[in-house]
């Protein structure tokens, strides 16, 4: 499974490309940033992530693409540009055919580092580690992209199972009846 991770972000645009399956040694095909100038307008600066974002989905032709669920922060702004540039790189994906996942932070964090709240420099550690890299990815935007991918190839065939199963289960679920009614109004 080949999977290109995404850490939106409008400045600095987290991408990783992982490929592998669980229970095997991951390999890293590529890591980087797709990077805008803050002082540039907004529509220009979507128009360049999304040209960043085609060029590794031209270059890795993943079969998957994991993006980072956006969640509240304090900071609406931030929050807002980290939505755009997320929304961005699930269109482009899309655009292709290319199933799109959503993780949240801590489920990233739980699946590299084996805890919801480990830091940066945890997930950063693991990361490392897990790919056999020589150093640590930099930036941190480009070292949680690869952390998303892992989190992708660890997780999506168990949530496949899982949906599965669900879909199984609603498909054989029983029809309910109800009791026929007499003429008196009572059940029979």
């Amino acid at each position: 499974m080949r999977v290109l991770g995404v850490d939106p972000g409008l400045t600095r645009c987290g991408v990783g490309v992982v490929e592998g399956v669980p229970g095997r040694p991951l390999t890293m095909l590529g890591v980087g940033v797709v990077r805008t100038p803050s002082d540039a307008e907004l529509g220009q600066r979507l128009v360049a992530v999304e040209q960043g974002i085609e060029r590794w989905l031209d270059e890795h032709r993943p079969e998957f693409v994991a993006v980072e669920r956006v969640f509240s922060q304090h900071n609406v702004r931030t929050v807002m540009g980290t939505a755009q540039a997320s929304a961005v790189a699930m269109l482009c994906a899309a655009r292709r055919g290319i199933p799109v996942a959503l993780h949240t932070p801590s489920e990233v964090k739980a699946a590299v580092t084996g805890s919801g709240r480990a830091d940066k420099a945890q997930v950063g550690a693991m990361v490392t580690r897990l790919l056999r890299l020589d150093a640590l990815p930099r930036p941190a935007d480009a070292a949680d992209a690869l952390a998303l991918a892992i989190c992708h190839i660890w997780r999506a065939p168990a949530q496949n199972r899982l949906q599965q199963a669900v879909a199984l289960h609603a498909t054989k679920a029983p029809v309910a009846r109800t009791a026929p009614v007499s003429s008196k109004g009572r059940t029979s």
